[in-house]
């Protein structure tokens, strides 16, 4: 079920007095239509509100009321949510309460790829307010209702947020880099939203002993488990037997796959080796160039397959995808990557399956963590499953 509409500048939530125009909902207390656009006629001074329309789960609306509840009382709060839980559409809720009021809002994340997908939901998600997008070599344009931005570009906003939502703290090149930390904390002037599908220890500690709030959501919005990883020891060519084996069976039932590897040198590598059996694929790295029309094409179902590094272990969904890491037991990967990897696989409500395979040449301490973690987060999906 859809959630009502509550006007985010009078609380308005009475069916007769909300309108509806080009599908949006708006409240006829504070707007009419006038010249073919959405008008103010009380709250002079203020920007218009967010209005925006999308479905949560029961879970989710109770958390995206308790983070405005946060908001309104000055108090942070840490979202630690399952990869494909919906944590985005969770935020809506803040986001579009601070722009209602005309507060400086950001929305931070780590890597640039990440940031240019966030924003296009964004534009679409709130079609009444200028979302703009800054990164590196993006700067043409840096104000608006809601800017969405890499971390590195946080410095140009010093004390200038008063809501800041953030995902993907635990991620590189953010964690643990001292200097985007200053900056993060730098730009905000009023209050945050952290948000993490796997936060260190250290920070839920810090949350939970600063009067600030952790929320947990350990559920996919479509309520179907994380795929448990597989974990399948090989090395030399019998890997390449094995994913050449899988890529041609899921090209049979209509599926597609990312191939995980650690290197951007091994990305090239990898994907001549596979071509010459399973031609219809490609790869990306942080330099391959074109790699954002290469993303893109794939998303559309123009290749069957893509080689990749970590660039897309995070904010990427593709229906019908199957995931596999190669040399899974590498240095590179940990736990938390590792899980986000994973979290690839299955994010889609009409598809809400996939495989993970873990290729490796063995058992790595980082992979035994994840499929516990996998393991421990859908025990709460049979939980609530057994409470229904």
């Amino acid at each position: 079920m859809g959630r009502k509409f509550v006007c985010p500048l009078c609380g308005n939530r009475d069916e007769t007095l909300i309108g509806n125009y080009l599908g949006v909902p708006y409240c006829l207390k504070c707007f009419v239509i006038k010249d073919n656009k959405l008008c103010r006629t009380s709250f002079k001074g203020t920007p218009p509100p967010t209005l925006v329309t999308y479905d949560l789960s029961k879970e989710q609306a109770e958390l995206s009321e308790r983070i405005v509840e946060n908001f309104k009382n000055g108090k942070n709060t840490l979202l630690y949510a399952v990869c494909g839980s919906g944590k985005t559409e969770v935020s809506y809720g803040v986001i579009q309460y601070a722009m209602g009021l005309g507060l400086n809002v950001g929305f931070a994340l780590p890597r640039r790829d990440v940031v240019i997908e966030l924003y296009e939901r964004l534009k679409k998600a709130f079609p009444f307010n200028k979302i703009v997008a800054v990164y590196g070599g993006h700067v043409h344009e840096t104000s608006g209702d809601c800017i969405v931005l890499t971390t590195h570009q946080l410095f140009r906003y010093q004390d200038f947020f008063d809501l800041l939502v953030m995902d993907e703290v635990d991620a590189f090149p953010y964690a643990g880099n001292q200097v985007l930390e200053n900056d993060f904390k730098e730009s905000l002037r009023g209050h945050c939203l952290l948000m993490s599908a796997t936060p260190s220890k250290a920070l839920v500690k810090e949350f939970s002993q600063n009067g600030n709030e952790v929320l947990l959501l350990h559920t996919r919005f479509h309520r179907h488990p994380i795929p448990v990883p597989k974990t399948v020891l090989l090395h030399g060519k019998s890997r390449y037997s094995f994913i050449i084996a899988k890529l041609l069976s899921y090209r049979k039932n209509g599926n597609r796959t990312f191939i995980f590897v650690p290197s951007v040198e091994m990305s090239e590598v990898v994907y001549r080796i596979l071509s010459a059996f399973c031609p219809n694929g490609n790869y990306v790295s942080s330099k391959r160039i074109g790699r954002e029309e290469i993303i893109e094409d794939f998303k559309n179902g123009k290749y069957d397959f893509l080689v990749t590094t970590a660039i897309l272990e995070r904010g990427v969904t593709v229906k019908n995808l199957n995931v596999i890491v190669l040399c899974a037991s590498s240095r590179i990967y940990d736990a938390a990557s590792l899980v986000q990897i994973a979290g690839r696989a299955g994010r889609k409500i009409d598809a809400p399956y996939g495989d993970v395979y873990f290729v490796s040449e063995r058992r790595s301490e980082a992979i035994e963590k994840a499929i516990s973690e996998i393991e421990y987060c859908n025990t709460f999906l049979h939980n609530l499953s057994r409470k229904d």
